[in-house]
């Protein structure tokens, strides 16, 4: 009996460790889902504001001025599948669901279907189910930033305009509060905006403000989706945190009780034995 007692006071001790080191982490992920809340407050304006500049560029295209390569399918049949994910665990069913669904995608196309891994999540996923890679980018967003957002449309375009994909989808997640995500699959290439605003005049020329706008609204589309998708991480990991909190103190309370009740059980033996001790003396 009093090793088993020892045994429950010892497990008593390590979940009230893990239960220090969720409240902690859960402490942690809350702060960086506010800061990345502020983050998106403000991109996303920026964001509506773009659109709406390249749509009003867009519907000064007449007679003399084709279709800009990013804007016009590339004969390519391949599709590029740009999964976003974590680099780091303990994020619920964030990892899995996105990866779910990048190889869902993945199976839909065939062999027509090619893979970039963004997160250290994606790559071991993809990697251990024998799918070649395009490119992966692992360790790189864990802040997003538009240097990193810039990089990736660099590679995009890239593969883009030399045929090796015809399309481009990016699977994320949309932030939508601190208690609701969603899995969103959005094509980024070529890039689709409807032609709509008022006649402006364009100066120099319409042909090199496309040059120079549709590459920012790719790098600018990226950085959102990169945002939305890191600040959805961050909530379902402080809600995985809590969860693991709240289990370990309902755990603690039921391994109390037990450890409680056996001390009594140890306690009330140990006085029948003396009680027992005491009268085989007597007699």
């Amino acid at each position: 009996m009093a090793i088993a007692v020892r045994a429950i006071k010892d497990r008593i001790g390590n979940i009230e460790n893990i239960r220090q080191i969720t409240r902690a982490m859960n402490a942690i992920a809350m702060t960086k889902v506010t800061r990345m809340k502020r983050r998106l407050g403000v991109a996303r304006p920026y964001m509506a504001a773009l659109e709406a500049f390249l749509a009003a560029l867009l519907s000064q295209i007449g007679e003399g001025t084709g279709p800009h390569p990013l804007t016009i399918a590339n004969g390519s049949p391949y599709v590029g599948i740009l999964v976003l994910n974590a680099d780091r665990g303990l994020c619920g069913r964030f990892k899995g669901d996105l990866n779910r669904k990048g190889y869902d995608l993945l199976k839909e196309l065939d062999e027509r279907g090619r893979v970039l891994a963004g997160g250290e999540k994606a790559r071991a996923y993809f990697a251990r189910q024998r799918v070649e890679m395009l490119t992966s980018y692992v360790h790189l967003y864990e802040n997003p930033t538009p240097t990193m957002a810039q990089k990736m449309t660099s590679d995009l375009i890239s593969l883009y305009i030399k045929g090796k994909v015809g399309r481009v989808v990016v699977v994320g997640m949309q932030f939508i509060s601190d208690l609701a995500q969603r899995i969103v699959v959005e094509e980024i290439l070529p890039i689709r905006v409807e032609a709509r605003g008022p006649e402006a005049l364009v100066e120099p020329d319409l042909a090199d403000m496309l040059d120079f706008t549709l590459p920012l609204y790719l790098q600018g589309k990226l950085f959102s989706v990169l945002l939305e998708t890191k600040t959805s991480e961050h909530a379902i990991r402080r809600q995985a945190m809590k969860n693991a909190t709240d289990n370990a103190d309902d755990l603690l309370k039921t391994l109390t009780r037990t450890y409680n009740k056996a001390r009594q059980q140890s306690i009330t033996r140990e006085i029948a034995d003396i009680m027992g001790g005491a009268e085989a003396l007597r007699d």
